[in-house]
């Protein structure tokens, strides 16, 4: 199943981690990420990066369940 990854704008800090651990998947934008894609396939790197946020900006869903960032 694919993921759903979204970046919340308001909440951002522009930390860059995420695009540091997934430039594939993010990238920094003026002073807040954006994600180059909406959907991406079953990543522990994408978890990862919704984890290392440090706004916790970010979240990955997997249909309606919350999957990123884990408790």
């Amino acid at each position: 199943m694919a993921w759903h990854v979204e970046v919340d704008e308001h909440t951002c800090i522009g930390s860059g981690m995420c695009a540091s651990l997934m430039p594939e998947v993010f990238e920094l934008n003026g002073a807040v990420a954006h994600p180059l894609t909406e959907t991406v396939g079953e990543d522990e790197t994408v978890l990862d990066a919704a984890d290392s946020c440090p706004a916790m900006a970010i979240t990955v869903t997997a249909g309606t369940e919350v999957v990123g960032p884990r408790p």
